[in-house]
């Protein structure tokens, strides 16, 4: 089981227009550019999350995409669903036909339950994760980021041969 470029792209297409669109509506093309996902690719995944209800789309000059709901109402789950992301570690697709017999009977095989929880798991964890949490994690990312650089553009190296001091300035 692995989640696929799909679901993956998905949400971190999804991350990029929640942190963008207080500017106004978000073009594909400036998220394919920026995350390095193909633009047909993107207008596929986003004429299904548009049809799931979690995107708008504005048509024409300065047209784009926005976020239908609050990001705090679109959970990650929300957005793998839409986009037809299989989430399922059993080997039947939960049918539970996993364990044919020999004699073509079929029934549940021997770790289908742990399996089966291992899904339940997954869809409650992606459930429990908003679009807003993963903005938030990705803010504080770039400002961590952020401080990082700029501490270490302050930061002057006096070497001589005997003493080594750091100003900041």
């Amino acid at each position: 089981m692995r989640l696929t470029t799909k679901g993956r792209f998905a949400v971190t297409a999804m991350i990029d227009l929640a942190l963008r669109q207080h500017s106004g509506p978000v073009t594909l093309s400036a998220i394919s550019q920026r995350q390095n996902i193909s633009l047909s690719y993107l207008e596929q995944l986003f004429g299904k999350l548009r049809r799931h209800e979690l995107v708008d789309s504005i048509r024409g000059p300065g047209g784009g995409y926005s976020l239908a709901r609050l990001a705090r109402n679109i959970t990650v789950a929300d957005i793998i669903f839409a986009v037809d992301e299989p989430l399922d570690a059993t080997s039947c697709g939960g049918k539970e036909n996993c364990n044919v017999g020999r004699n073509g009977s079929t029934g549940k095989c021997m770790t289908h339950e742990l399996w089966s929880n291992l899904n339940r798991k997954m869809v409650d964890y992606l459930d429990s994760v908003s679009l807003q949490d993963l903005v938030d994690q990705q803010r504080m990312r770039q400002l961590h980021e952020a401080t990082q650089a700029q501490k270490s553009s302050n930061v002057r190296v006096n070497r001589s041969p005997d003493v080594l001091i750091a100003s900041v300035t």
